[in-house]
Formats: structure tokens, C-alpha cells, sequence
């Protein structure tokens, strides 16, 4: 197996890592909210769109690596 071989399993480990991490941080998010820090919430509400606004992105490029010739 050749390192460009390796390129597109460790892109989609990568993503895999980044929904799971965006899911813990949201789930903390909800405790903070919870215990009234709303505008802290927010703030990390907001950061986390960058996750979101790429995800489709991330995903169409993951397939056609990942689709043989």
C-alpha cells in the first residue's frame, strides 16, 4: 500500500474524529446553557458552524476519493 493509498482513510478518519468532537462540544454546550451561561453557549454555537458549513463539502470530496477508478 502506497501513502497515497493511506490519503483518503486517513482524510475520512479525520472527519470521523471532527463530528465526534463536534458532538462532545455540543453536548457540554447544552450542561453550560443549562446552568445559564447562554451567551457562552452562543459563542460556542457560533464556532462550531464552520463544522457544519463544511461537513457536505467533506463528504463529496471523501466519496470520490474513496470511489475506485
Amino acid at each position: 500500500m502506497t501513502n497515497a493509498d493511506l490519503l483518503p482513510s486517513l482524510l475520512f478518519r479525520i472527519n470521523e474524529n471532527q463530528l465526534a468532537l463536534e458532538a462532545a462540544i455540543l453536548e457540554l454546550t447544552r450542561w453550560v446553557e443549562q446552568r445559564g451561561a447562554g451567551e457562552v453557549g452562543a459563542n460556542v454555537r457560533g464556532a462550531l458552524t464552520a463544522i457544519d458549513r463544511n461537513e457536505e463539502f467533506i463528504k463529496l470530496t471523501l466519496a470520490l476519493l474513496l470511489t475506485p477508478d
